[in-house]
């Protein structure tokens, strides 16, 4: 059967931003009525205040923990203090308010980040700890992985239902598309859109177009938690993927033939690659709460694509 969420008061934070955004929507399509979503400027989640303050406004039954400090490569390497340290203080102080609140169930958001760089791919749940994340995002990746050791350490001592869930790389309509801080699918979108309407004949990729990615839509990873929300209640993190895996380079080729750049594409190898391969095993999530993903990776893109022509570029 499962929790019934239509009846629970359940706090998302980080409710308004990219993932936040379908999670809140699939939470409406099951009928949950009770969705308290904290906004930035009310609510600082660095600070202890708060999130007291938070608690006691939201009154939740669950908690849906998405509120991050998130990047790509160039943010994460040029702010690796404030990613770790607001990444951390964040998760740690939300479960321990949400366990002296009484709070049922604490969904964790943890990330491929987590993953050891030279994990074997594809990467199971149990690698986790057999080395060092990659440097570029290893302060985030960290913070994210305490919440696991926290939920654990709760789980064991106070019999806390946190769960954590590591989601691979999402895209999808409403993402980040800042050249700046934006994730490489809006990066590659944006160039070659650009690209067209400037009619540029090159663009310029970061790194050697050989690491490969798994890439996940992001109505697809809302369901996916959601089903995990519902129906999983064990103390072992699940990887939350697609299953498959492809070359930036074969990436950005893909990108700009649905967006119609015909140009020359350059490679940057004096910018860094990140991790080398990412692929995950994600059957664990299929066998403990029936999670596979629906959406093709071409349609997707299509629809991300859409999304940016009407409201971004």
């Amino acid at each position: 059967m499962g929790l019934q969420l239509k009846s629970k008061n359940i706090l998302v934070t980080g409710g308004s931003g990219f993932l936040g955004y379908f999670v809140v929507e699939a939470l409406k399509q099951r009928g949950c009525k009770n969705i308290f979503v904290p906004e930035i400027q009310k609510y600082d989640l660095t600070q202890m205040e708060a999130i007291k303050k938070l608690y006691k406004d939201a009154r939740p039954d669950i908690v849906i923990h998405l509120a991050g400090r998130v990047g790509g490569i160039g943010a994460n390497k040029e702010k690796p203090g404030e990613f770790f340290y607001d990444n951390l203080i964040m998760g740690i102080q939300m479960m321990e308010e949400g366990r002296l609140a009484g709070v049922e169930k604490f969904i964790a958001l943890g990330t491929i980040c987590c993953y050891p760089k030279f994990t074997k791919v594809p990467f199971k749940e149990e690698d986790l700890w057999n080395g060092y994340p990659e440097e570029t995002n290893a302060p985030y990746g960290l913070a994210k992985k305490m919440l696991l050791v926290q939920s654990q350490a709760y789980r064991e001592q106070y019999g806390f239902n946190s769960i954590f869930i590591m989601p691979v790389n999402l895209y999808g309509p409403g993402d980040n598309f800042d050249p700046a801080s934006g994730h490489v699918i809006p990066a590659l979108i944006k160039k070659c859109i650009d690209a067209v309407q400037n009619k540029a004949g090159e663009i310029t990729v970061w790194g050697t177009g050989r690491a490969t990615r798994e890439f996940l839509y992001v109505e697809d990873a809302a369901n996916g938690i959601l089903l995990a929300a519902e129906k999983y209640d064990k103390p072992e993190p699940v990887n939350l993927g697609s299953g498959f895996e492809i070359s930036i380079k074969g990436l950005a080729s893909l990108i700009a033939r649905l967006t119609g750049f015909k140009g020359k594409i350059a490679w940057d190898a004096s910018k860094p690659d990140g991790q080398p391969r990412r692929k995950l095993d994600t059957s664990r999530a299929y066998r403990e709460f029936g999670f596979k993903a629906v959406t093709g990776f071409e349609e997707g893109l299509k629809r991300t694509i859409e999304w940016y022509r009407k409201h971004g570029a």
